[in-house]
């Protein structure tokens, strides 16, 4: 198991560029849900956990610090394709507000996943300069 663990490719990215990835990602599935299945927000929430995992997990380790900052970034981007709008700027923005008020939890609990693998990694990376 240990072995094909080893065997995955394990990229790291950058700030900007997990930035990017998440940000990016975020918005393909945000629209290819509202594609499918127009606005499922806790469709949206759930996939938005496996984001933050993998760009928590992939940011190289010079740049750890921005894994939680990038993420409610790209939430809210992504949400853009998602929230329930009506015509009109006014009408895409209280779509986004709302939208950011009711799905809160998912947005705080991929924050929190974030910023607990990298404050794991973080510490894992001191004690290995300290030794």
């Amino acid at each position: 198991m240990v072995r094909q663990l080893r065997r995955l490719p394990n990229p790291r990215l950058t700030g900007l560029g997990g930035g990017l990835f998440c940000t990016v990602l975020m918005l393909l599935l945000g629209c290819l849900i509202s594609l499918l299945f127009g606005s499922a927000l806790t469709a949206y929430g759930v996939l938005y956990l496996p984001v933050c995992v993998l760009t928590a997990v992939w940011i190289r380790k010079a740049d750890l610090l921005t894994a939680p900052i990038v993420v409610p970034i790209a939430f809210a981007v992504g949400l853009l394709a998602v929230a329930d709008t009506s015509k009109g700027a006014s009408g895409h923005l209280m779509g986004l507000f709302t939208a950011l008020a009711t799905q809160a939890g998912w947005l705080y609990a991929g924050t929190l996943t974030a910023g607990v693998i990298t404050l794991v990694r973080r510490i894992r990376l001191v004690r290995e300069r300290s030794r």
